[in-house]
């Protein structure tokens, strides 16, 4: 998905949206600037732009298009009996390439995509390559085999030890491995934007 100039998207949503902004120098630089302009404020000053901020900020995070984002909100309103803000935040976060960057096996959502595609991650010991596969409670996500011997893996089996994984998955850093325990509760900290919000967005 073709997204523009980084820094110029996290000037406008926040510095959350994407990893490469969450430095102490890009949001030391950003809180010495003013948060208004002469047209009296950025996106987000009315209920609509507070709305649309919310969205743009999920979609950016996941490295979703618009249309695929619009898709799973749809499908969270459209499931019965079902709390949708709930069900749209367990499909986002337990795509597999989200639960593999969760793990610290990448440092971005992008990666993350890209080694699930090239087929280095597994899912129960089978190669998945399919970034969108919905993990479930109880699978095991883990580095495939023929792959950690590989440098990039030989050089990150020290890496996901230091990683603060959500309560949802537990992590085996010296397997290269982890396991969805359940349902995602959708942490406010761990998320960094308003899911609620979004379905707003979408239900005007």
């Amino acid at each position: 998905m073709l997204i523009g100039p980084k820094y110029k998207i996290c000037k406008r949503l926040g510095s959350s949206v994407f990893e490469k902004c969450q430095t102490q120098k890009f949001m030391l630089s950003e809180a010495r600037k003013t948060k208004t302009t002469k047209r009296g404020g950025r996106m987000g000053g009315s209920e609509f732009g507070k709305e649309l901020l919310e969205k743009q900020k999920a979609r950016f995070t996941y490295g979703l298009s618009e249309r695929q984002f619009g898709n799973y909100v749809k499908a969270a309103v459209l499931k019965r009996g079902t709390d949708s803000v709930r069900t749209l935040v367990t499909s986002l976060e337990t795509r597999l390439d989200n639960v593999v960057y969760r793990l610290g096996f990448a440092k971005t959502r992008r990666l993350a995509r890209q080694l699930v595609a090239h087929g280095h991650i597994t899912v129960n010991g089978r190669k998945v390559t399919i970034p969108s596969y919905q993990t479930a409670a109880g699978e095991k996500v883990g580095v495939r085999e023929g792959s950690k011997a590989r440098t990039y893996f030989k050089n990150l089996v020290s890496v996901p030890a230091e990683t603060s994984t959500p309560s949802w998955i537990n992590l085996d850093s010296a397997k290269l491995e982890g396991t969805v325990l359940r349902t995602p509760e959708g942490n406010a900290a761990e998320l960094l934007f308003d899911p609620a919000v979004v379905i707003q967005f979408y239900s005007r």
